[in-house]
């Protein structure tokens, strides 16, 4: 059975309503495609997304690992632990995007990358989309490369206690990082390994 919702028609060009560094904040006409309504409506015109899920096995012990970094999010006014994540640069491919952005914020070198999934981070008013990534056998290269704001601090915790704390605890409360473990958790299903102790 065929849906009745089909996309509205963009009447003319979108406007620009406010620009910011990361974001541009445009309104536009849209009609119903029978032409019985017709409105103005606002969205954010914003680059991609990308978050990094670093993978790597404890030396001394074999347990699958993390890199998570703990950050202030001027957002919420408060202080958060991720995923490395940021936007994706005008052309860049996700996955280079995702590495480029585990070494700036943690001084990490991802090893093979995989593209878990991508999708809308809200699509009532967001035009854009988050990628995740998972990327194995990482490991600590050098010093970070912050922007010139940025403060974080990097965490290194066994992979199956970071998804654990998502959503769960007050400073793991960033819903994006919800979807990666949602995706993350789709891909154990499939390589259970990923979360095997390595002997």
């Amino acid at each position: 059975m065929g849906s009745k919702v089909t996309p509205w028609q963009t009447v003319g060009e979108p406007r620009l309503a406010a620009h910011t560094r990361i974001f541009d904040v445009k309104m536009a006409v849209h009609r119903s495609p029978d032409g019985s309504k017709e409105g103005e409506f606002v969205f954010i015109d914003s680059p991609d997304w990308v978050t990094a899920i670093p993978h790597f096995y404890d030396e001394e012990t074999g347990v699958p690992m993390t890199y998570l970094v703990r950050q202030f999010r001027h957002g919420s006014g408060r202080v958060t632990v991720e995923f490395p994540a940021g936007l994706i640069e005008k052309g860049e491919d996700p996955v280079d995007a995702g590495a480029r952005e585990l070494s700036e914020e943690t001084g990490s070198e991802a090893g093979r990358g995989k593209l878990l999934g991508s999708l809308c981070p809200n699509s009532a008013f967001m035009n854009n989309t988050v990628n995740f990534v998972l990327y194995e056998n990482c490991r600590k290269a050098g010093p970070q490369h912050l922007d010139k704001n940025e403060e974080i601090e990097i965490l290194t915790m066994p992979l199956a206690e970071a998804m654990e704390k998502m959503g769960r605890e007050p400073e793991y409360d960033n819903g994006i990082q919800m979807i990666a473990v949602g995706f993350l958790r789709r891909e154990i299903a499939l390589r259970p390994e990923l979360l095997e102790v390595r002997k």
